[in-house]
């Protein structure tokens, strides 16, 4: 997909906000969701989605809600690491398919990064055990 086109009102984290689908919720607030990814590169990789937008990537968002965004994603990154007791955090944002976005509505991955353990493949194989990532929200949640 390139980086212009309409936001499709269907995509995964649209729903997810509507509540058409679950999520591993780790906070909540009127301007955005963050949730674990459900194929985790690395243990606890979690995602900040802004809530009541149509933006597909970063270039579509307003500049005047970046400040409240990613002072969320900010406070997510932080938490992980506290909570999740990691060596490093990949804080990033893909805008486009050749730039490596597969969902089409803005979002800031947090992935915590551990000495001697090689990211996974992010969209390969099945789905992360919803357990273990209840257990990483919450031990994420609780580091807020």
């Amino acid at each position: 997909m390139s980086l212009v086109g309409e936001y499709d009102g269907n995509n995964i984290f649209a729903k997810i906000l509507r509540g058409e689908m679950p999520c591993v919720k780790i906070f909540e607030d009127d301007n955005v969701l963050a949730f674990m990814d459900i194929f985790p590169q690395s243990q606890g990789h979690c995602l900040v989605i802004p809530k009541n937008t149509t933006a597909r990537n970063l270039l579509e968002f307003p500049a005047d809600r970046l400040g409240p965004y990613f002072a969320a994603a900010q406070k997510l990154a932080k938490a992980v690491v506290k909570a999740l007791d990691c060596d490093g955090v990949i804080v990033t944002q893909f805008n486009g398919a050749p730039a490596g976005q597969t969902v089409y509505h803005l979002h800031v991955h947090i992935i915590p990064r551990y000495t001697n353990l090689p990211l996974q493949p992010h969209h390969g194989g099945k789905p992360a055990d919803t357990t273990v990532l209840r257990e990483q929200a919450a031990r994420i949640a609780a580091a807020l």
